[in-house]
């Protein structure tokens, strides 16, 4: 990697610690669109393509982009983790040889660290860094992604480079790009379920969002429990725990039960205002739009188990 390639990809890492010191882990994409100056020269993160190489950068990508999920809609590139816990993103168009994809194979290559963006909801993005891509698969039409430790990370006299060039096949670092992907699609799908229910539990109205949580209908370990806001409620951390425990059950028609045991506890003025007091009463918030409200057919699994449960 030559001087000016590596003090551009520095920059770009140090512009980005800055950002997330101020907006945490959703950035805003006006702010990356714009981007950092670089000796009198504007260099933007990301752009409408997937796969960004910035002109001062003749050669090397900066970076790969996956773009927010638009509830009901395929996204345009699917990227997937692998069996190997490796990301799989996949080219710019069909062809091995378009001058985006060229780019990626050259960056594996060189084994020259790259930033991921993930979409989490139109306008705001999550920034992984370093990234590289480690493999390739013509036949999928994807490269194989890899999230780095930034510990990894070794600057030296005019390279940026990695410990992990001795050790390309680490399980660690595979835990890593899981763990992040995880992480990543946890976040996205919070942030569309509090935005479908206007920052508020659907029960209580509470509407300090650092007290709500995405609650999933259908458990995320099952494989109908994709992260679509239809599979998810907006619930305050203490609505959700009575949820998941099956304390408090949702019926199909929104109507809320609380456990028959629970209604013949006594305990305190908590469990009377906080849960005893919604028996009966039906969801306080629901998304405006039809199909971003409760599946229905989830709902009466659901609640076929909360009633078993009772």
């Amino acid at each position: 990697m030559d001087d000016l390639d590596a003090r551009v990809r520095l920059k770009a890492f140090s512009f980005l610690e800055e950002l997330s010191s101020r907006y945490g882990l959703a950035l805003p994409r006006e702010l990356l669109w714009k981007g950092f100056d670089f000796e009198g020269r504007r260099v933007p993160l990301l752009s409408p393509q997937g796969i960004f190489k910035p002109a001062i950068l003749p050669e090397v990508p900066l970076s790969i982009t996956t773009v927010p999920v638009v509830e009901g809609k395929k996204r345009p590139y699917d990227d997937q983790i692998g069996p190997d816990g490796l990301i799989r993103y996949k080219y710019r168009g069909t062809d091995p040889m378009h001058r985006d994809n060229v780019g990626l194979r050259l960056a594996m290559q060189r084994r020259t660290p790259l930033i991921y963006f993930y979409g989490l909801v139109p306008g705001r993005y999550a920034a992984i860094w370093p990234v590289r891509i480690v493999g390739e698969d013509q036949r999928d039409l994807s490269f194989s992604v890899e999230v780095e430790d930034k510990q990894d990370i070794i600057i030296g006299d005019d390279v940026l480079l990695s410990e992990a060039v001795a050790q390309p096949e680490s399980a660690a670092r595979a835990y890593i790009t899981v763990a992040t992907q995880k992480r990543l699609h946890q976040h996205s799908f919070r942030m569309r379920v509090l935005e479908a229910y206007r920052e508020c539990c659907a029960v209580c109205r509470l509407r300090h969002a650092e007290l709500l949580e995405a609650a999933h209908i259908i458990p995320d370990t099952d494989p109908r429990g994709e992260p679509w806001v239809s599979n998810g409620i907006a619930l305050c951390k203490l609505h959700h725990a009575a949820f998941d425990s099956l304390m408090m059950g949702i019926r199909p028609d929104l109507v809320i039960e609380i456990r028959k045991d629970i209604l013949e506890e006594s305990d305190g003025p908590l469990l009377i205002h906080g849960l005893k007091h919604w028996h009966n009463k039906r969801l306080t918030v629901v998304p405006q739009s039809p199909r971003l409200r409760p599946r229905k057919e989830f709902l009466e699994e659901r609640f076929e188990i909360f009633r078993k449960a009772s």
